[in-house]
């Protein structure tokens, strides 16, 4: 037989038997490693007799405990969950022209998210029916919005859930076609969620695209994703005292050029005006406790809010001001 790869044949027995070594020298029963794994005491029994009729997925959570998986990081398995969803959104927007408002031809917006902590991991149609709850229903186009249109309605994609809500070919028959009603957005069932959305300033018509970057804005799609976070976190706990973390990353793009300005909302306190943007692009990220996030989103928006105007020249941003915009999200509602 000719060689075709320099990795060894597994061999089931000795995995077992050194399993079964470095739980001894953890100390652990075989009640408390099946514990630790999720799995049932005869399943554990099971494994260590050597049988081969477990699932790989049971058999990896058995082997997880013991040190005898080399896995990523949790912070490379996200980095990785958004490089293949902007792969993914690449070739979705590779037969468009290329100033197609699903392109964002002007920049965007990506933010995401994972959660760490003790979660479920339900199928992919009980995760579907979960990810329709969590929803923030704050505004007309909420992030991972569930539409329930043939065309453009979420769908199972490699164990995941992924919609994109670009209008279908050359005939836009919505209403909203501008970069920011062309969402694309993937969840995973471990509680991994990307989004990604063109400018809402970009689709006036008083002013040129790619001129201004609104100030309240933000505030309200960071503020709706922590929100989102929230509510997954809560339907994918295990139990209602799970702690939870939610990790979470925002990236702007296509800044240049752009001057911070107060369009979207002319009742916000946030009457500011920024200089010209000084980089093309802002990343931000923050740790956050799932369970802070409704009552203290204000202060965990304020460092994030406050180090995007930087990138305009603004300064001193108050945590009374993103409290005020922040009251006026959770103040909104739409049926």
């Amino acid at each position: 037989m000719s060689q075709t790869s320099s990795i060894a044949p597994l061999s089931w027995p000795r995995l077992v038997e050194e399993a079964l070594r470095r739980r001894k020298a953890e100390g652990l029963t075989q009640k408390d490693h099946a514990a630790l794994a999720g799995v049932s005491h005869p399943t554990m029994a099971a494994f260590e007799r050597g049988e081969t009729t477990l699932t790989l997925a049971k058999a990896m959570d058995i082997l997880r405990v013991v040190g005898l998986v080399d896995e990523p990081s949790p912070e490379d398995a996200q980095s990785r969950f958004v490089r293949e969803a902007f792969e993914r959104w690449q070739a979705l927007v590779a037969p468009l022209a290329q100033d197609a408002p699903a392109r964002f031809p002007h920049g965007w917006c990506r933010i995401d998210y994972w959660l760490e902590g003790d979660l479920k991991t339900p199928d992919l149609a009980a995760f579907e029916r979960l990810l329709e709850q969590a929803v923030v229903a704050k505004t007309g186009w909420p992030p991972f919005w569930m539409p329930s249109r043939d065309d453009i309605r979420p769908h199972g994609v490699d164990g995941l859930i992924e919609c994109w809500l670009a209008p279908p070919g050359e005939a836009v028959d919505r209403l909203l076609a501008d970069a920011a009603h062309c969402d694309f957005w993937r969840v995973a069932p471990s509680g991994r969620a990307v989004l990604m959305r063109g400018y809402q300033e970009d689709g006036a018509d008083t002013f040129p695209a790619g001129a201004i970057f609104d100030t309240t804005l933000p505030i309200w799609r960071m503020g709706e994703v922590l929100l989102h976070a929230e509510r997954l976190a809560s339907l994918l706990g295990k139990n209602e005292d799970s702690a939870v973390t939610v990790h979470f990353r925002a990236l702007y793009t296509g800044l240049s050029g752009r001057a911070l300005r107060s369009w979207a909302n002319p009742l916000s306190d946030l009457v500011i005006q920024g200089h010209a943007a000084r980089s093309d692009e802002a990343e931000l990220q923050a740790e956050i406790p799932a369970a802070d996030i409704g009552t203290r989103l204000a202060e965990h928006l304020l460092p994030l809010t406050a180090s995007l105007y930087e990138r305009f020249g603004v300064a001193g941003l108050s945590l009374d001001r993103v409290k005020a915009e922040v009251e006026r999200l959770k103040a909104s509602s739409v049926r």
